[in-house]
């Protein structure tokens, strides 16, 4: 074999190394973060001190990311609106929004296949929600 050919050979190899080590670590650090995510607390909200008014939360966890605008109406939650979802699976989580307003809180079962997403999601109505303070 060829000098020039087994360096390019080496380059090809170690390249390919340094590519999957890059990918082991991102995938090490999405899987940490969504570990991270299921173990996050959920707050319990007090929507008497929470006034009238339209406030916007987001929350993000990789790849996972939620903006929502959070309508509050004589002390309840009348509506909310995801402004933007990036996800993989997780669409079927928007339907948790039915379950908060029904429930007036935040405290619901997640929606089974999209857990992650379903707590992206109560994280972002939280965030809406915590800045209405």
């Amino acid at each position: 074999m060829k000098k020039s050919t087994k360096v390019i050979l080496s380059i090809f190899i170690i390249a390919f190394i340094l590519i999957f080590l890059t990918v082991k670590i991102i995938m090490s650090q999405v899987e940490s973060n969504l570990n991270a995510l299921l173990n996050a607390k959920i707050k319990k909200i007090n929507l008497n001190s929470i006034e009238d008014g339209k406030y916007f939360g987001s929350y993000e966890v990789v790849p996972i990311a939620v903006e929502v605008f959070v309508t509050v109406s004589d002390h309840q939650i009348s509506k909310i609106e995801i402004v933007e979802h990036e996800n993989g699976q997780g669409t079927p989580a928007e339907a948790i929004i039915d379950r908060v307003i029904e429930n007036q809180s935040l405290e619901v079962d997640v929606i089974a296949g999209a857990t992650y997403s379903s707590k992206v999601i109560l994280k972002a109505i939280e965030d809406a929600l915590d800045n209405a303070y």
